[in-house]
């Protein structure tokens, strides 16, 4: 959806996985997981960071992406599990299935959305998505963190114009050399719209360079609109927190962490 060169969407892959290594989240969500054997359906699960984890213990897991690059990194590490199931969908366009226990929305995906439609549309749609996905009585896990904004109010804590950030810097396994920086924009109250600039800088073993600069957006969605859309959908909140330690979610969280059931 980004049209990004392919070389700069494998050096991508390549990338998430040697920097994204974090464990306290799927540690988080597999203590949150209380029975055994569930049905679970993880969207938008890219290399396996999360699913293969849930396959490992004893759940039935289904996941898609729409990142052939990241999906083909999911065989390596699931090997010799028969309970894990992936494919290449859109989760926007694309059905999700249906008879799950638990649908996984984590990894911050609803701040993360890639979608040619308006993103708080696909937001929602994200939600109500999920409750077509459960059986009756069964529970979407929520993982939001959205950005440098407080959950409970409507104005970020950074976006200047004059930002630079690099995310990621680092070599993929074919020798290609770069760096993925942000470029600040703007936040836009009344659409609650982030705007701004990721550029690709790569250097390839042959000495050419490849820069590509791809404007992006985010929508933030406070707390209440997060309850909204959860309840339009038919869900009820069992807990919610604002970290893994499970405080409380208040004025200064900067993340939540639901988990409501189908009604």
């Amino acid at each position: 959806m980004y049209n990004e060169n392919p070389i700069i969407s494998k050096w991508i892959a390549d990338m998430y996985d040697q920097q994204v290594t974090e464990t306290d989240d799927v540690a988080f969500l597999l203590s949150a997981i209380a029975a055994k054997s569930q049905r679970i359906l993880e969207v938008c699960c890219g290399s396996g960071r999360i699913l293969v984890p849930l396959a490992e213990a004893g759940h039935d897991v289904s996941g898609f992406d729409a990142d052939e690059y990241m999906l083909a990194k999911i065989p390596f590490k699931a090997k010799g599990l028969a309970n894990i199931h992936w494919l290449e969908s859109d989760a926007v366009h694309d059905d999700w299935g249906e008879g799950f226990d638990i649908v996984v929305l984590a990894g911050n995906i609803l701040y993360n959305i890639v979608s040619d439609m308006g993103y708080a549309q696909a937001q929602e749609l994200f939600i109500q998505k999920a409750a077509s996905s459960l059986k009756p009585g069964g529970h979407v896990y929520i993982e939001y963190q959205p950005g440098g904004h407080r959950i409970m109010q409507s104005e970020p804590s950074h976006s200047k114009e004059d930002e630079r950030f690099v995310v990621w810097e680092g070599s993929d396994a074919d020798g290609n050399h770069g760096r993925m920086i942000l470029l600040g924009g703007g936040y836009d109250m009344a659409t609650g719209l982030d705007s701004f600039t990721r550029r690709f800088e790569l250097v390839l073993p042959t000495g050419e360079t490849i820069t590509q600069d791809i404007p992006s957006q985010k929508h933030f969605a406070s707390l209440p609109q997060l309850h909204e859309w959860l309840g339009n959908a038919g869900f009820v909140i069992e807990w919610e927190y604002g970290d893994y330690q499970k405080s409380r979610v208040d004025c200064d969280s900067r993340a939540v962490i639901i988990y409501a059931r189908k009604g």
